[in-house]
């Protein structure tokens, strides 16, 4: 609407079709790049994103399988959140659920950086990384033994021209993807150790929104 609106103003007032298809071009590439700027990255304090909904129901899948997972909890003294927290067979995940506009192309450069059109994410990777850090720090401290947890980015929008890429040590794949990225790993822990991980990182990291 933006884009035809534009289009046929400067179209009427200059009385050039071409001046009007250049306006509506311009103003689709302005409402894009705003999205972008808005929409890329969820708040931490937000309440479940379509993209996080999708991704539970997936993970959801996993429980049959062994898996467990807490979703929506808070690093305690930030404002920091992990939206899925997934302890099963395979080990312990922090997953990152974006919703990007899929106007804007996602693309990575020397493996050690991503953009989605022309906008660096290194600031959301180094947040994935730091949330899963300080996950693995504080569970390890209430188990004593150090448990590790992996960190990722499940984006949803545009398309991802890759399947399961590492950039900055945070695994970046399509949100569609996440069970695949969870199950093809090697088994590593028995049920009893997923219980006492699942058990600590509730007491550690509570909900963003409690009942």
């Amino acid at each position: 609407m933006i884009a035809v609106v534009a289009g046929v103003v400067f179209g009427v007032l200059f009385g050039s079709w071409r001046l009007g298809l250049t306006a509506a071009i311009l103003a689709c590439v302005a409402d894009a790049v705003y999205r972008a700027r808005t929409v890329s990255s969820i708040p931490a304090w937000r309440r479940a994103s379509a993209a996080e909904r999708q991704t539970e129901a997936q993970l959801k899948k996993l429980e049959r399988n062994g898996y467990k997972t807490l979703h929506a909890r808070a690093i305690p003294g930030s404002e920091a959140q992990i939206d899925h927290l997934v302890v099963g067979p395979t080990g312990v995940y922090a997953v990152d659920s974006e919703k990007w506009d899929k106007r804007l192309p996602v693309r990575v450069q020397s493996h050690r950086k991503l953009f989605h059109g022309p906008f660096n994410q290194k600031p959301r990777l180094d947040e994935a990384r730091w949330e899963a850090a300080q996950a693995s720090d504080l569970i390890s401290k209430a188990l004593g033994r150090e448990i590790t947890v992996v960190p990722s980015l499940a984006i949803y929008g545009p398309p991802i021209p890759w399947r399961i890429l590492n950039i900055r040590e945070v695994d970046v794949f399509s949100g569609g993807l996440v069970r695949k990225w969870i199950t093809k790993r090697e088994r590593s822990l028995t049920t009893a150790e997923i219980d006492a991980i699942y058990r600590a990182a509730e007491r550690v990291l509570p909900a963003r929104y409690p009942e």
